[in-house]
């Protein structure tokens, strides 16, 4: 695990999209991810549809993952309206799924929720107008909310946030503007910043770019597979 300069090696990746039938095996990099990292991190979108099968095939390829396993859901794994059986599912393989909570392995917290849309800095979304329009910022403030409760429990100094949609805009650069307030939201960030937090992961924004900073200069990487990564891999390193 932790070297002994206590550093761990983190490897993150996003937006696997495991489906029912003719889906690309994971298996063969879940190996790998083993061998290069301490820590695997998965950012949402595990399954394509949120079904049942879709998360017994992405348990079966976890089985060759020897590390560590943490994730969120994302905005697929609700589709189908069975999270919860996702969840127990992939659960059932060890993998710590967090919705508001937090873990410390090797005194690193991780620190995960899904997040929300809601668009970012001067163009967030405000509550006025339609019923509609203020239950989606409410889902979008108690997505930020769910994380600030759980950053209050994180006792390590070095903690990882983990989302699936995005906290700042410059993760999402590359995506169409039109598209950018339901690509995340300038609400996480403003929790995030609040608190000691060595890097954030997310996914989401398959055509955006890789990293950014939140506006207290917290680094933050978008890791969703279809995203290049510096070091030539589907997943980053982030040693912390």
């Amino acid at each position: 695990m932790a070297d002994r300069t206590g550093s761990l090696k983190v490897a993150a990746i996003g937006d696997l999209h495991v489906k029912e039938e003719g889906q690309t095996s994971y298996r063969d990099l879940f190996g790998e991810i083993s061998r290069e990292a301490d820590v695997l991190v998965l950012a949402g979108d595990l399954t394509d549809l949120g079904t049942a099968r879709e998360a017994e095939i992405l348990a079966e390829e976890l089985r060759a993952c020897a590390i560590p396993v943490v994730g969120v859901l994302g905005n697929h794994d609700y589709e189908s309206g069975t999270p919860e059986e996702v969840c127990r599912i992939l659960r059932q393989t060890g993998m710590r799924l967090l919705e508001g909570q937090s873990v410390e392995i090797e005194g690193v917290g991780f620190v995960g929720v899904k997040g929300f849309v809601g668009g970012f800095g001067r163009f967030t979304l405000g509550a006025f107008g339609e019923a509609a329009i203020k239950a989606l910022v409410a889902e979008s403030q108690h997505e930020a909310m769910r994380l600030e409760n759980a950053m209050r429990h994180v006792a390590s100094r070095r903690a990882l946030v983990v989302l699936h949609y995005a906290p700042v805009a410059a993760t999402v650069q590359g995506e169409p503007p039109e598209i950018f307030p339901f690509l995340g939201s300038s609400r996480l960030a403003e929790t995030i910043d609040r608190f000691e937090v060595g890097a954030v992961v997310h996914g989401h924004a398959h055509r955006g770019t890789f990293e950014g900073r939140t506006p207290g200069g917290v680094p933050v990487y978008n890791v969703a597979i279809q995203i290049p990564k510096p070091n030539g891999r589907p997943y980053a390193l982030l040693e912390l």
